[in-house]
């Protein structure tokens, strides 16, 4: 089995965590646990990224010390483990952990060693928000494509990275499927840009302009290293990469896999930046790069700085967990943004979990208590056929080759043809007639009746085996509930209450 190591982006934290971010937790949770299930060793890292300016800004516009801003905001991320279910093995924050400033510094070296870094005198438009710089053709009217802002005149003395020396290693690694881009479409974008002509960008900031915030050079106080190679290392400095640690050696240099989970907004750096700074450095790249699109409202990306920030645990308490992350692995495409409702949100739960997998659930459980007294009676010993049995045998390689490409639409289509097919057989097969027919004497009615429940519990079992990733509560209920214990199943219980439709009308906004 493979070594696989994944990372969600670390998001700013100069508010708190929106449904954006909550969506790219549970995308890079429901692949950990899956690979997890299939047997791999994984190592799965989230955090925080402190030493933004625009944290820094945000601490002044409170009129707060900045770390005691990114130390309130920070933990809000942090628990968001709990309310989504999220099982990362790590949590890194790049202001406060010992690891990171190490590790930082370390890779800053090693890359100054290979003649890869310079200083000169810059000017040009920088976006807070992005914490980029952009040239005027970048921008839409004269404003930052992704915030819609003007961006800041800058003019000062940086550091500067050579990123145009690995212009062609970049191209060449990317065009061979060395480093998988996902999407297609994404890859191609990377392709585009790298073809342009890669040009070297600034990598610090003055102190001043830093507000005093961030890492600082090394043997050169006066400026701040730039928060995107700070903040890109965590991937590696949370692994005691600053120290040549054992975890480095085992989940970094000799994992099978390096994937990371992002948004379309930050492509260049990951797919761009981020290994050209590890070729600098004389480093593994990552293997692959996912990258999501938006969550939107009303056709606007969801943002902090837009205003129509959506707090991901309000959406929990108000609709439950299930509700929500079944939402954004059935809903949210591999490709395009997905507009987001409370109305849609709950219109998913209840077809598919309450009236879906939950109706189904029950009265099985519950036939199986009336015709069997809650025994299972086993499958026959001749495999079965039908479109039943084919949606069982092809759903756990379905949701493998879906997965295999980010596409978590697809894996949850595979899986759920299971549920809808196994409702089709209760009414094509029909139980309740059997049942009638074997109490006259028709012992085939009989057989027919025990080999039709076994069949519909393996199917609920199967369906729940696969449903662990995406669903790790709701799948533990279910497999609960078709689990003999002394014997016989439990008496059958409601898994997926409705919601009530009164409560559909808000969009949880904080």
């Amino acid at each position: 089995m493979a070594r696989r190591y994944i990372t969600t982006a670390i998001p700013y934290v100069n508010s708190k965590p929106h449904l954006g971010f909550a969506m790219e937790l549970v995308e890079t949770d429901v692949m950990a646990r899956h690979w997890r299930h299939r047997g791999h060793e994984v190592r799965f890292l989230t955090g925080t990224d402190d030493n933004s300016l625009k944290n820094a800004i945000a601490a002044e516009a409170e009129g707060i010390p900045t770390a005691e801003l990114v130390d309130r905001n920070a933990g809000a991320f942090r628990d968001l483990r709990g309310p989504l279910e999220i099982g990362f093995d790590d949590f890194i924050r790049t202001s406060g952990d010992p690891r990171h400033k190490v590790g930082v510094e370390r890779l800053w070296r090693a890359t100054r060693e290979s003649g890869d870094l310079y200083r000169k005198h810059y000017e040009g438009l920088y976006c807070v928000g992005c914490e980029q710089f952009y040239a005027e053709s970048e921008l839409v009217d004269g404003l930052c494509p992704e915030h819609l802002t003007k961006p800041q005149l800058v003019s000062e003395e940086n550091w500067f990275f050579k990123l145009s020396r690995y212009q062609d290693r970049l191209r060449d690694l990317i065009e061979k499927g060395e480093l998988r881009i996902e999407p297609p479409s994404r890859r191609n974008e990377v392709l585009g840009f790298i073809n342009s002509g890669l040009q070297d960008f600034s990598i610090s900031r003055s102190i001043e302009r830093a507000r005093g915030w961030g890492i600082a050079v090394p043997d050169d106080p006066d400026q701040v290293i730039y928060v995107w190679w700070d903040a890109l290392g965590n991937y590696i400095t949370a692994l005691d990469y600053g120290t040549d640690g054992d975890d480095y050696r085992r989940w970094w240099r000799e994992s099978d896999d390096r994937t990371h989970v992002i948004g379309k907004g930050i492509v260049r750096f990951h797919a761009v930046y981020w290994p050209a700074m590890l070729m600098s450095a004389g480093q593994p790249l990552p293997t692959s790069i996912f990258v999501h699109d938006y969550l939107t409202v009303d056709g606007r990306k969801l943002g902090k700085s837009l205003g129509n920030a959506i707090d991901p645990v309000a959406i929990v308490d108000q609709y439950g967990v299930d509700a929500l992350r079944w939402w954004l692995v059935r809903e949210v495409p591999r490709v395009g943004d997905a507009d987001f409702t409370a109305d849609r949100l709950v219109s998913r739960y209840h077809e598919d979990l309450a009236n879906g997998l939950g109706n189904l659930v029950n009265r099985t459980v519950s036939m199986v208590h009336k015709y069997r007294d809650g025994v299972v009676p086993p499958l026959p010993a001749e495999p079965a056929t039908g479109a039943l049995a084919e949606a069982i045998a092809s759903a756990p390689g379905a949701v493998d080759a879906a997965l295999a490409e980010f596409d978590f639409r697809r894996a949850t289509a595979a899986l759920w043809k299971v549920v809808d097919e196994a409702n089709r057989y209760v009414v094509e097969v029909a139980p309740w007639t059997l049942a009638k027919a074997e109490k006259t004497g028709d012992s085939a009615a009989g057989g027919k009746l025990s080999d039709a429940l076994a069949m519909l519990v393996h199917a609920i079992r199967t369906t729940a085996d696969e449903l662990t990733p995406f669903l790790p509560g709701a799948a533990g209920r279910v497999q609960v509930q078709v689990r003999e214990h002394e014997g016989k199943l439990p008496q059958p219980r409601p898994l997926f209450p409705r919601i009530e439709d009164s409560t559909a009308t808000s969009h949880a906004r904080p």
